[in-house]
């Protein structure tokens, strides 16, 4: 999918201080002070508004990638132009936590050794398997299901994270 994928996380993983693997207790910053402004200001619903401790207890339990989560911004950046409707109904919350599972899937989730489960993201995250189910599928329907991404609207992303 991404020429030098490993490169390039490891440039994210240092530049946004995201840390070794799964196994720290918590994200060190900026990452979930990035996440939370920016899915707060997207999705402003009030009804489960998205914390720093949910973004680092929901990326520690889903081990997120960095790209991931990158992939994910890159999501919700064509929410924010292509379908602004959904992004007032959906809580901050469930926005990241639906797209940082969609983003994970479509990287990494190859139906055989590496598959992504709703069920594992849904204990991640706090919410039953039919919610993750309801999410998943308002999110595709949402995004058109236009998951493919240039490599460069990742670096685009990138640059802005670095800035």
């Amino acid at each position: 999918f991404l020429p030098r994928h490993q490169q390039l996380s490891e440039r994210v993983r240092k530049r946004l201080y995201y840390g070794w693997g799964c196994s720290s207790t918590i994200l060190l910053l900026p990452y979930p002070d990035i996440a939370v402004e920016l899915l707060q200001k997207v999705a402003p619903s009030p009804i489960r508004r998205l914390q720093k401790k949910y973004v680092s207890h929901v990326s520690r339990e889903a081990c997120i990638s960095p790209c991931s989560m990158m992939l994910a911004l890159v999501y919700i950046e064509r929410l924010r132009h292509r379908n602004p409707e959904y992004l007032q109904q959906i809580s901050s919350s469930d926005l990241f936590l639906i797209s940082m599972m969609v983003a994970s899937k479509y990287l990494y989730d190859e139906g055989e050794e590496e598959e992504v489960f709703n069920d594992e993201w849904g204990a991640a995250g706090k919410v039953d398997v039919q919610t993750m189910n309801t999410l998943e599928m308002n999110f595709l329907s949402a995004i058109d299901w236009s998951l493919y991404t240039d490599p460069r609207e990742l670096f685009e992303v990138l640059s802005w994270l670095e800035g």
